[in-house]
């Protein structure tokens, strides 16, 4: 007889109808679930305590147990001392509920020794919707149970070392940052006492030549602490945002400078650069605004002369490009050597490898310096 996959469960009833407690001879499906080599019993719920009346072959060589060890008994006496208790509350849930249960549970063979058993537990009914027997098969998944096991087993181990390499890390980077807040301390320390002895130093000369050089020498060592201050006022010190320093500058030295009348125009891009550019990029920026200040604009008889100052930061092609713009007279030594000044521009130029041009706007004059840099980062901002 041939059985169509599609029959309805009262018809799945019928095919076990005939089963015979013991051997499971008389009825097709039952021959065919006693020849199988998957582990298979029967369990008959309108007896008490749901005991076995049917198992299989399989069943009697995955267990270890003779088949009159088994029949008349509730199959809970393969479970042992280390078998969890949640998977077998879901099995007794699924039993009382009679519902379909599959789940993997530590069961013990006769000799005492475990298996992990991948169990799915089905209840038939007759064509009137009665309950007559649980269908439970067996499969012994051990080996997929160890590879489990040895997986988690390595990845905790694996969890475990991230987490001690995090720890070493953090711990490193705690060491690193106490680090660079003493060096952080001790700079600014050494630059303002370097700076206190300037001034210390001025007042001592009476030589007007000496003193405005000493002034701009100090000028520069601000500038120098501005970067110091910017850089370590950062999340990231490897980088320096130049932009941000360009406008403490400007406001720096057109306050010490007592020039109210000179207007700044800034348009600045936020351009970030590598912390070792910093401080060239920065020694630049102030000579250029500072010559400017002093040269450009000279006094008018009643002393006071207006003007704009601008400064213009950009990076369209992978260089950062650096404008300083005025509208007075212009620079009168801007192509000679004779200047320090002048001469310090050119030569941290060179360390840069950027060129720089002075043009003159007729009034005033603009120099563009233009310095290859990284690509920018959208909202890259130090």
């Amino acid at each position: 007889m041939e059985w169509k996959r599609t029959r309805e469960p009262a018809d799945a009833w019928h095919m076990t109808d005939d089963l015979h407690a013991e051997h499971g001879k008389g009825d097709p499906f039952a021959a065919a679930i006693r020849a199988t080599r998957m582990s298979m019993i029967i369990t008959d719920p309108r007896q008490q305590d749901n005991p076995i009346v049917f198992a299989n072959d399989a069943f009697l060589r995955l267990t270890g147990y003779e088949r009159h060890e088994v029949l008349g008994k509730n199959c809970r006496f393969l479970q042992g001392p280390k078998t969890d208790k949640a998977a077998v509350e879901q099995i007794r849930v699924a039993i009382e509920e009679e519902t379909d249960v599959s789940v993997d549970i530590l069961n013990y063979r006769k000799g005492g020794s475990t298996f992990w058993n991948a169990l799915y537990i089905s209840p038939v009914s007759n064509d009137k919707g009665e309950l007559q027997f649980f269908f439970a098969s067996q499969l012994d998944v051990s080996d997929r149970k160890q590879s489990e096991s040895r997986i988690n087993a390595d990845k905790d181990r694996f969890e475990k070392a991230v987490k001690e390499r995090t720890a070493e890390l953090e711990a490193a980077l705690e060491a690193q940052t106490t680090l660079l807040h003493e060096v952080d301390h001790r700079v600014k320390n050494n630059l303002q006492m370097i700076s206190s002895l300037i001034i210390m130093q001025r007042r001592t000369i009476r030589d007007e030549a000496i003193r405005r050089s000493l002034t701009t020498m100090l000028e520069r060592i601000e500038a120098l602490s501005t970067v110091h201050r910017r850089l370590y006022q950062s999340k990231d010190v490897s980088k320096f945002d130049v932009a941000d320093f360009a406008k403490d500058l400007v406001t720096d030295l057109l306050t010490a400078s007592g020039r109210s009348e000179i207007s700044p125009a800034l348009d600045l891009e936020p351009i970030v650069i590598s912390a070792e550019k910093a401080t060239p990029v920065a020694l630049m920026v102030n000579e250029l605004v500072t010559n400017a200040l002093k040269h450009a604009f000279k006094s008018k008889p009643d002393g006071m002369s207006a003007g704009r100052l601008g400064i213009k930061m950009s990076q369209p092609d992978g260089h950062l490009n650096i404008e300083v713009s005025d509208d007075g007279v212009g620079m009168a030594d801007a192509n000679g050597d004779a200047s320090f000044g002048m001469r310090l521009i050119k030569s941290l130029a060179r360390q840069l490898h950027a060129e720089i041009e002075w043009r003159d706007t007729g009034p005033g004059t603009r120099v563009v310096i233009s310095i290859p840099n990284e690509p920018q980062e959208k909202g890259n901002v130090s």
